[in-house]
């Protein structure tokens, strides 16, 4: 019997995936602090795993729709930049934790098909 990797790993590559693609926005998000006129962006994580659809073996799996999408800023700023540090920081702070989560059960999953592989 053959092992999918697409449904045994579930959900998991792909929020893997999109951790890294909003960490580079968050990233550079921060980079342009002080850069006049510069609008930050984010990805909604609920949004972009609601399109993965559904990991099936009849069904291909749907490459992640990543757009990012410009924050309203709680405070403006005279210059026009969007940015805020503290609620960028918290961002890429709160994204880098739940990176670890993702891999952490990833490496559960692949745990799991070693021991399945090895009849233990």
């Amino acid at each position: 019997m053959a092992i999918s990797f697409e449904n045994a790993l579930g959900v998991h590559p792909d929020a893997l995936n999109f951790r890294v693609q909003r960490t580079k926005v968050l990233a550079s998000n921060l980079a342009n602090v002080d850069t006049p006129g510069y609008l930050a962006k984010d990805l909604s994580f609920e949004t972009v795993m609601k399109n993965t659809g559904s990991n099936k073996v009849d069904k291909p799996v749907p490459q992640l729709d990543i757009s990012a999408q410009y924050s309203v800023p709680y405070q403006n700023s005279k210059d026009g930049n969007t940015v805020e540090l503290g609620v960028e920081q918290a961002k890429f702070t709160q994204n880098n934790m739940s990176f670890q989560t993702s891999l952490t059960f990833l490496n559960m999953k692949f745990s799991g098909l070693a021991k399945a592989i090895e009849g233990r």
